[in-house]
């Protein structure tokens, strides 16, 4: 799934620069983890003339069948979580992945424009926030029966929001909530001042932006799915083989960024030892150093994909 424009046809986020550092190439396997509307899909298969085979994935089953409908028996489309990439991929007998595994971890216009989905503050919905529907964890169950300190204490974690405590008293003082808007206006009302954003986070204009971003986070336990995924991924890439993962908040980044550094460390001895006797090699190659992020242009033309961040290894021989 990616972000991308709010309109009719869905627009996926540095579609260019993530094929172009996936590498397609005819007669490989590719697995698009989070395949949504298709977009990355659909170009993997004209980049390679059709010529290979690609395993969508998606949690959304509405999702896939709009998009199996499009593109018919091109490529294997299964409903599932990318966290269970290895025995999804392994259950249509694929053992290594020749070509390359891509992730876009962001939220589909589709999703966020649909009130009865409940990700978006804009518009009323009832509190939902699942990614898959057949999960029984809603963000009403969360909002409206948790003490007030883990609550607070999810807030904090997963949407960086200084005013944590604060909002999940507020919270606790208006249960039952019920939908989307209700959320957004008590949480606008404690935070009336201007406030900084916190160190590393790109803040919205919305004082709602980080509490329904942490409640979606609780809600589909993105952060240990995507741990889960990104070991698993490397070891299903075959050498030479690329993954290139697109994230939309520093907590995804942070996590790729530490997980690929320790893929494609050398040497783990103690740094006092002289001689290596370790003798651990690399798994992968940090093809972009620095996160890739959206040109001026992109994010002019689509505003969601203002805080995306890409990046990609090779996985080494």
């Amino acid at each position: 799934m990616s972000q991308g424009a709010t309109g009719s046809r869905h627009t996926p986020v540095m579609l260019e620069k993530s094929i172009e550092l996936l590498n397609v190439r005819p007669g490989l396997i590719y697995v698009d983890a989070t395949a949504g509307a298709g977009g990355h899909l659909r170009e993997i298969l004209k980049r390679a003339g059709g010529r290979v085979k690609v395993v969508g994935i998606d949690r959304d089953a509405g999702a896939l069948a709009a998009l199996s409908a499009e593109i018919g028996g091109q490529s294997r489309l299964v409903h599932g979580n990318y966290r269970d990439i290895a025995g999804i991929v392994q259950g249509l007998g694929i053992d290594t992945v020749d070509g390359g595994i891509l992730a876009d971890l962001g939220v589909s216009s589709m999703q966020l424009d649909n009130p009865e989905r409940g990700f978006s503050f804009l518009k009323e919905g009832p509190l939902d926030m699942r990614m898959d529907s057949r999960s029984p964890l809603t963000a009403e169950r969360l909002v409206n029966t948790l003490p007030e300190r883990e609550l607070a204490d999810i807030i904090f974690r997963y949407g960086e929001e200084r005013a944590s405590r604060k909002i999940a008293r507020a919270i606790v003082s208006a249960r039952p909530l019920a939908t989307t808007t209700e959320l957004a206006a008590l949480v606008a009302r404690c935070l009336r001042a201007p406030r900084r954003a916190a160190p590393g986070f790109r803040d919205s204009s919305h004082p709602a932006t980080r509490t329904f971003q942490a409640l979606r986070i609780a809600v589909n336990d993105e952060l240990g799915s995507l741990e889960r995924f990104l070991r698993d991924a490397l070891q299903l890439l075959s050498p030479g083989a690329r993954l290139v993962v697109i994230t939309f908040h520093s907590l995804e980044d942070r996590l790729v960024k530490q997980i690929f550094r320790k893929a494609a460390q050398g040497c783990i001895c103690p740094p006092r030892q002289p001689v290596c006797t370790c003798n651990h090699r690399p798994e992968l190659l940090i093809i972009t150093r620095k996160p890739v992020l959206p040109d001026e242009k992109e994010v002019l033309a689509n505003p969601r994909s203002r805080s995306a961040k890409l990046r990609a290894g090779q996985k080494e021989p």
